[in-house]
């Protein structure tokens, strides 16, 4: 794959053929790694000609039909960036590529829009221009012509980590049973497989492959890995163990404030009064993460501590800033700097200044930028001559980007002398 076509999938920025019939549910489970190579073997094949017992709303691929069983599941995944898998920033990209460039498409939708029918409906929606809502333009097709209900806009779906050849996967139920032979389940019940709770299923789009692109040695996506190499791997807590507690389809992750809070152990000490110089500490601890603290090149955290005057206002030439991050330049060639925080690592900001004027109070803040890469690529782009049909959409991301912002810790402790 090349350098330009990770690009394209960092910046949007992780079946067995036809069948007539699903394998009984309790049919023994193939070894983990096994089931997953040929479960994320990509690209996914088409899931063929439904059986022809099920409904329409068995067949369908779409999520709101899955929701007709499912409602807490579906309306967990309407609220996660899953669904959102094929916002603007892709699709202002895909949108620049000719519709019949299949391999192009499939180095982002291998992920982000992973159902061999969310390719056909791409490809719909790029022959046609001129629709009133473009990103829901097309309806993935099985071979007879079936409408199965997948669309590319629709990101990953559950059909997209659960269904192939028509057929479900899943864990066992909430209280460990399964599924009792000859009961009459819809769409034929699920293949149980402890494969949906392990880590590596996860790896499918959150770890590059060891020959992925690569900065100073260390591959640009390898989220899997650090946490393989941490004591929550030796411990047992799974991706899920974090990510989709109590099953529910969240996701949660960097853009969540409650999220990246719960992770972190800051401490804000002092100030103290030295001669004429106040003294200030920020500790902050990877104490809940499971991995590096942003783990991806695309957000950055900055860490601020300066002093106040008495309207509460931040004096600028006291402020010291300390990012958190991959820092990465715009076209992936080169890591300027590596400030990350790995799992259980703490680090500590010492603040030496002299009292300021006025000064009345340090103001500690730390703000995470879950986008800083997106936004200043979606800007180049937008500066450059070359795009054509994304611009509005890539207009749209660059707004997103900027919007996503947060401040995740705040404090003001006031200067005293005493």
């Amino acid at each position: 794959m090349s350098c330009c076509t990770w690009l394209l999938c960092l910046v949007a920025l992780a079946g067995c053929g036809p069948g007539s019939s699903s394998p009984p549910a309790t049919s023994p489970a193939p070894d983990t790694g096994e089931f997953l190579a040929k479960h994320w073997a990509r690209p996914l094949p088409p899931q063929g000609k439904p059986p022809a017992n099920f409904s329409p709303v068995e067949a369908s691929l779409s999520p709101t039909a899955c929701g007709t069983c499912h409602p807490r599941q579906f309306e967990d995944w309407r609220t996660a960036r899953h669904s959102r898998a094929v916002g603007p920033g892709l699709l202002g990209q895909l949108q620049e590529m000719d519709t019949d460039a299949v391999d192009d498409h499939q180095a982002c939708l291998a992920c982000h829009a992973p159902l061999a029918e969310q390719e056909i409906s791409l490809r719909q929606y790029l022959s046609t221009p001129t629709a009133p809502d473009r990103r829901r333009i097309g309806n993935g097709v099985d071979p007879a012509g079936t409408s199965l209900g997948a669309v590319h806009g629709d990101g990953l779906t559950c059909a997209g980590c659960h269904v192939r050849n028509h057929q479900r996967f899943g864990p066992p139920r909430t209280d460990g049973t399964i599924p009792t032979p000859g009961t009459a389940l819809p769409h034929g019940g699920w293949q149980v497989t402890p494969a949906i709770a392990d880590s590596r299923f996860c790896a499918a789009c959150h770890q590059f492959e060891a020959d992925g692109p690569t900065l100073n040695g260390k591959l640009l996506e390898n989220t899997y890995e650090e946490w393989r190499a941490s004591r929550y791997a030796r411990e047992g807590r799974q991706c899920q163990s974090c990510h989709m507690p109590e099953r529910r389809h969240l996701w949660r992750g960097i853009h969540d404030p409650t999220m990246v809070r719960s992770g972190l152990d800051i401490v804000a000490a002092g100030p103290t009064i030295v001669g004429e110089k106040v003294d200030a500490e920020l500790t902050i601890g990877n104490r809940g993460i499971g991995h590096a603290f942003p783990t991806y090149v695309t957000p950055q955290v900055v860490v601020e501590v300066g002093q106040e005057d008495r309207q509460g206002r931040s004096i600028p030439s006291t402020v010291e800033q300390h990012p958190i991050g991959r820092d990465v330049s715009l076209d992936l060639a080169m890591e300027n700097a590596d400030t990350r925080l790995m799992p259980d690592e703490v680090r500590r900001y010492g603040y030496q200044r002299r009292l300021a004027r006025g000064a009345v109070a340090i103001a500690y803040r730390i703000t995470v930028y879950p986008d800083a890469f997106y936004a200043g690529f979606y800007r180049a782009m937008l500066e450059g001559k070359y795009l054509r049909k994304g611009r509005g959409a890539i207009r749209e991301a660059l707004r997103q980007a900027e919007e996503s912002s947060f401040v995740v810790f705040q404090s003001h402790r006031p200067i005293s002398r005493d």
